[in-house]
């Protein structure tokens, strides 16, 4: 099958290299904002809007009177420029369609102009693009090095050349005095072998990143509630010099690169719980066939302001965006469950609904059948239990849920997953655990399947 991949890497750039990135990057600003000036002044007039075409053949007349600086840079950065102008109008008038409906609660986006004091910018570069073990050639700024060795899919002709790839587009970018080139990249993938494991419930949260109905956990490194002291600090600093001074300068990027250690904190740690969770190095028997996840309302939940920087240093769209197109390369598949689902407040043993449950309450308690579990153990298991049973699937692998359910029941305890220090044990009998009833209202808790 066919893949578009995306390979960030960082670029090891010299004095005249950085001077010429900023050059393209500075066009490509320039002719975002003309574009968009251009279109707001031919809809007060009430001419036809033009199109990204259009805007680059005025681009390309002007440049021989007023704009032969352009000269110096490649074209593709202007022209790709007004592309992604087209594009930003097509997403604003999508969600004022949308607003219509009343299918967003939020802005519709109009495009806005572009500055140089909210950063550098990008550019992206299309063309003849070969990429070599320690450096890569983009169009007019030639052979640049790379900072990582042998992570770039190699174009240069070698003894496999099947082993190319087709690069699309290459973009570069600026961040805290970085730059980084992200190539598009078209491959051709093996299609993967189905996965015959059993199903995973996976339940996000803020103290535990995720919990698995197998009993797997994986720690929220928490990066801006770690770095919010000496963030503070600098901040404070900031707003005490003196505007337009070089120690204001210098403490700015100061807080710029901290705020970029932070962002690839939480990115590892996203990267590094969705890979192990679809397994897609493991065996065919050892990936779970389905991967069920919450939908999330992630808006809504950044409106409780005394959770909200808790919740947004966490990326939770971002987990579900990873674990969708991973499992997809593992063979494996996605349901995303229904928003109103009651995960946590359904016992994944009896499924007694409770009314009400706190957020402090971070151990589950029956008062039916007596279950006492982990709370986000019990919500991973009852998204577990929506999954399509094993003999629908076509094997005969043991449902996570009851593997959970019968190690517990060896052991006699159920160990809270939440945090070291509260800890919670809880001496159960045999019978603490029966097999689970199937649910005559699952199949209509299940809001979609994506693969």
């Amino acid at each position: 099958m066919k893949v578009l991949r995306g390979y960030k890497t960082e670029l090891d750039l010299n004095d005249r290299q950085r001077t010429a990135c900023l050059r393209h990057a500075g066009a490509a600003r320039f002719a975002y904002n003309w574009g968009l000036q251009r279109k707001l002044d031919a809809y007060q007039a009430g001419q036809p809007t033009p199109t990204a075409i259009d805007l680059h053949r005025e681009l390309n007349a002007l440049k021989q009177t007023e704009l032969d600086w352009m000269y110096e840079v490649s074209k593709c950065a202007p022209q790709e420029a007004l592309r992604d102008l087209d594009r930003a109008f097509a997403h604003f008038f999508r969600r004022v369609q949308l607003k219509k409906q009343s299918q967003l609660n939020g802005p519709a986006g109009f495009p806005r102009f572009k500055s140089r004091k909210r950063g550098i910018g990008s550019f992206r570069l299309t063309g003849r693009i070969r990429v070599f073990e320690d450096r890569i050639q983009l169009p007019r700024l030639g052979q640049l090095r790379l900072k990582e060795r042998g992570y770039l899919p190699i174009t240069s002709p070698g003894p496999d050349p099947a082993a190319d790839a087709k690069i699309l587009s290459a973009t570069v970018s600026e961040r805290a005095g970085r730059w980084f080139v992200s190539l598009q990249v078209e491959l051709e993938m093996p299609d993967p072998i189905p996965a015959q494991g059993a199903p995973l419930g996976v339940d996000l949260g803020v103290q535990t990143l995720a919990a698995c109905s197998d009993t797997t956990t994986y720690a929220n490194p928490k990066a801006l509630q770690a770095a919010q002291q000496q963030l503070r600090r600098l901040q404070g600093q900031f707003a005490r010099q003196q505007p337009g001074s070089r120690n204001r300068e210098k403490t700015r990027r100061k807080i710029a690169r901290l705020h970029h250690r932070i962002s690839n904190i939480r990115q590892d740690a996203l990267h590094q719980a969705t890979s192990r969770i679809v397994a897609k190095t493991k065996p065919a028997a050892e990936r779970p066939r389905v991967v069920v996840i919450e939908d999330l309302n992630v808006s809504g939940m950044l409106q409780n302001h005394h959770l909200a920087q808790a919740i947004a240093d966490v990326g939770l769209y971002e987990f579900g965006r990873q674990v969708t197109y991973k499992a997809a390369w593992a063979g494996s598949e996605v349901l995303v469950a229904d928003r109103w689902y009651p995960s946590s407040k359904r016992c994944s043993q009896c499924g007694t609904v409770k009314d009400t449950l706190g957020l402090s309450e971070r151990v589950y308690e029956c008062v039916c059948c007596g279950l006492v579990i982990d709370r986000d153990l019990n919500a991973a298991c009852n998204l577990a239990q929506l999954a399509p049973t094993a003999s629908s699937a076509g094997s005969h692998t043991q449902c996570p849920v009851e593997a959970c359910r019968e190690a517990c029941a060896a052991s006699r305890t159920v160990v809270s997953l939440v945090q070291p220090g509260r800890t919670r044990k809880q001496v159960l009998g045999p019978t603490a655990y029966p097999k689970s009833k199937d649910d005559g209202g699952q199949e209509h808790a299940v809001k979609a399947v994506i693969i």
